[in-house]
């Protein structure tokens, strides 16, 4: 069936930079709507960014001028480069896909349910990002 697999999580220092890879497998990803979700400690699944079929991006206030969402089709690789990483960054980030054109990215509650539940076809494993002040 349909694969997503994340990569290149880790620990960095505040102000430093990660960038996380997802690597799909099985569906056909440059039809699809990709994106990126987190969940810290505490907090609900938010949808930090994602990037259309059509290249169209959306992200949220928080990380804007700091990470940049891209896709290389012809890898089927979703990227999420992080700079300027702050401590309230540490998460467990988690790729996500629509290729079915019925998704709902308006994700409620935790992430862990979400990806069990019905709001998009294919959910990565989730890889973690611990920032250190």
């Amino acid at each position: 069936g349909a694969h997503l697999v994340e990569s290149g999580g880790g620990s960095a220092q505040a102000g430093g930079s990660l960038r996380l890879s997802c690597t799909a497998s099985e569906f056909t990803f440059a039809d699809s709507d990709v994106g990126w979700y987190r969940q810290g400690p505490g907090n609900e699944c938010e949808l930090v960014s994602m990037i259309n079929r059509d290249y169209t991006t959306y992200s949220t206030d928080s990380v804007k001028g700091r990470f940049a969402v891209s896709r290389d089709n012809a890898k089927a690789t979703l990227y999420l480069q992080m700079n300027s990483l702050k401590p309230e960054d540490t998460a467990v980030y988690y790729c996500a896909a629509d290729y079915g054109l019925g998704g709902n990215w308006g994700v409620k509650g935790a992430c862990s349910d979400a990806r069990l539940g019905k709001y998009l076809d294919e959910w990565g494993q989730g890889t973690q990002v611990t920032v250190s002040s």
